[in-house]
C-alpha cells in the first residue's frame, strides 16, 4: 500500500502534491460561480469547493484560495454583493473546465469558454444557460482560514431554478436525470450514478435491527 506522512507530502513536487491532496477525499461537486461587477464585465470560474452550510437560511458556502493574486470571482462579489452557483453537467463539462484558465478581467469566460450569460427576473449576477440547475446568492460573510489563508465565502439563496422533472416534493433531487458532473481534483471529471436511498437513519430503528 502507498503510504505518505507529513513529511513524505512536504516533500513532494508541488503539483503533485496539489493533485493528491485535492483527490483524496474522492469526488466533489463542478460548479461555475457567475459574477459581474460594478461597471458590466461578467467573469465564470470553476470551483470544486461548493459546500452546504445550512437550510435556516438557506445557505451555501465555497473555499476561496489566497489573494496573493488578482481574483475577480471575490473582487465582483465583494463590489455587488451578488453571485449565482450553476451546476456542472455532462453537455458542458469541457467548457466549464476552460474556465479555469487566467483570462483578464476584461474578457469574460461565458464567451471566451463558449457559455451563454443569461439573466433571470433582474437577478443582478449572470447564470449559465446551459446549466440545468442555477442559484442565485447574495453574499453574507466571509472568514479567513488561518492555516493557509483561503477563504470561507458565505452566501444566501436567493433563488434555485432546475427542471420540474428532477425536483420532487420530499426535496429530493435527481442528479443523475441531470446528468450532474463530479470532480476529482482539479482536472478530473465523472458521471453521477445513483447506488441508494436510506431513510433517514435513527438509533431505536438500527438498536432494533442489531437485536
Amino acid at each position: 500500500m502507498a503510504r505518505y506522512d507529513l513529511q513524505d507530502i512536504m516533500s513532494l513536487e508541488k503539483y503533485v502534491r496539489i493533485s493528491l491532496i485535492n483527490k483524496i477525499t474522492g469526488l466533489k461537486s463542478a460548479n461555475l460561480i457567475g459574477t459581474k461587477n460594478s461597471i458590466g464585465n461578467s467573469n465564470l470560474a470553476i470551483f470544486n469547493s461548493v459546500m452546504h452550510i445550512g437550510a435556516n437560511p438557506p445557505l451555501l458556502g465555497f473555499i476561496m484560495r489566497p489573494l496573493l493574486a488578482e481574483r475577480h470571482t471575490y473582487a465582483n462579489i465583494k463590489e455587488t454583493g451578488y453571485f449565482t452557483i450553476n451546476m456542472v453537467s455532462t453537455e458542458i463539462h469541457k467548457q466549464a473546465h476552460k474556465t479555469s484558465a487566467n483570462f483578464p478581467s476584461a474578457i469574460s469566460e461565458f464567451h471566451a469558454c463558449g457559455l451563454t450569460e443569461t439573466y433571470i427576473d433582474d437577478y443582478p449576477a449572470p447564470f449559465v444557460k446551459e446549466s440545468k440547475v442555477q442559484i442565485g446568492l447574495s453574499f453574507q460573510e466571509e472568514s479567513l482560514i488561518k492555516a493557509n489563508n483561503t477563504i470561507l465565502i458565505v452566501g444566501k439563496i436567493e433563488k434555485i431554478i432546475l427542471p420540474d422533472t428532477a425536483a420532487k416534493k420530499d426535496g429530493d433531487i435527481d442528479l443523475e436525470s441531470l446528468e450532474a458532473v463530479g470532480i476529482g481534483g482539479l482536472d478530473t471529471y465523472y458521471t453521477c450514478k445513483r447506488i441508494a436511498r436510506y431513510q433517514y437513519a435513527r438509533v431505536e430503528e438500527e438498536t432494533k435491527k442489531i437485536d
